[in-house]
């Protein structure tokens, strides 16, 4: 299949204009670092977060110079409950009240389940699922307790679907997903919705160094446009969910991908 070619980037048209938005694992190149981007060119005043702390800065750096004054960063590791709550005091402090969270944090690796360690598994379900549910929880406390808000979470067609090697992540993800529809129903009484976007192949440097190039060409093939997904297109749907053009949809887990199953 030939690749059809990516779009142009679309431009910033203020849909957050007047929010405030925490973005977990937020340092990178990938959906993280777009979803903030995308978050500040919309006119949301943005806090990003991740667990290494000098590629934090160095973003914060970054971003700040392009969006003065709209941007802050604090660290987190999303399996230390109290580095959460600090996040998430620190959001509320600063601005007064949080609108937006989007949970971007997750852990991958690839091995077969008969050679998995308790250790592998463990580390990549508290990273990426108890991750997830920590800082949901934490967004959820300080949403109901200043009118509403919008919690957007990263999940994965991995946790729909069968990938050899992935028996770790594909669990995580498909608690992921599991969590956005539960707690979506606890949280529309407090104005809250949560949701989640699934992609599939968001292609960034990291990604690249921890995956074979035979799997990328593999399963960019699966895919219906024949390429992958740039991480400002996964972005884009979290700033759909994110924004009143979404304002009845909850509990819904939208696949940024054509393998849905």
């Amino acid at each position: 299949m030939t690749g059809v070619e990516s779009p142009a980037y679309e431009p910033g048209h203020g849909l957050l204009k007047g929010r405030t938005a925490v973005v977990t694992a937020a340092a990178g190149a990938g959906i993280g670092g777009a979803t903030a981007r995308r978050f500040l060119e919309e006119g949301a005043r943005v806090l990003i977060s991740d667990a290494h702390t000098r590629r934090l800065k160095e973003h914060e750096a970054r971003l700040g110079r392009e969006f003065p004054g709209a941007v802050a960063a604090v660290p987190c590791d999303v399996t230390d409950e109290s580095q959460v709550g600090a996040l998430f005091e620190a959001a509320v402090r600063e601005h007064g009240k949080l609108d937006i969270v989007a949970n971007n944090a997750g852990l991958g690796g690839t091995s077969d389940l008969v050679d998995m360690t308790d250790e592998q598994w463990s580390r990549v379900l508290d990273v990426t699922l108890n991750g997830t549910f920590r800082c949901t929880r934490a967004a959820l406390r300080a949403m109901r307790d200043t009118g509403g808000g919008v919690i957007v979470n990263n999940a994965s067609v991995v946790g729909w679907r069968a990938q050899a090697g992935q028996a770790h992540y594909a669990a995580a993800k498909a608690g992921v997903m599991a969590l956005t529809r539960c707690a979506a129903i606890e949280a529309a009484a407090y104005g809250v919705r949560v949701n989640a976007v699934a992609p599939s192949l968001a292609m960034h440097p990291h990604l690249v160094k921890v995956t074979s190039a035979e799997l990328l060409r593999e399963l960019t093939a699966r895919e219906a446009f024949g390429r992958y997904a740039e991480p400002w297109e996964v972005a884009n749907v979290i700033v759909f969910l994110a924004s009143g053009y979404s304002s009845y949809l909850t509990g819904e887990v939208v696949a940024v991908s054509s393998q849905h199953p």
